[in-house]
């Protein structure tokens, strides 16, 4: 997961976790309705390798999506 609250903060905590995989491979479930994180994602030139879309039942939860950087799991969101 990747959460903050804004993206300078949110680029600078990918930056510091991204060291620990020391050139290997590095996934961010990056959601599209957050601009911040799809420019993120750009910045850094990562590509689409899965995509899946979020339902719910019922009315969506309130969540502060422009906080959201990188989902937790496609279960938890």
């Amino acid at each position: 997961p990747l959460f903050a609250d804004d993206g300078e903060v949110a680029e600078a905590l990918y930056a510091r976790l991204a060291g620990f995989a020391a050139g290997g491979p590095l996934f961010l479930d990056a959601p599209e309705n957050n601009p911040a994180a799809m420019a993120l994602v750009q910045r850094y030139g990562m590509i689409e390798v899965f995509g899946c879309a979020r339902m719910y039942l019922g009315p969506p939860p309130d969540v502060v999506h422009q906080r959201i950087f990188g989902v937790t799991t496609f279960e938890l969101g």
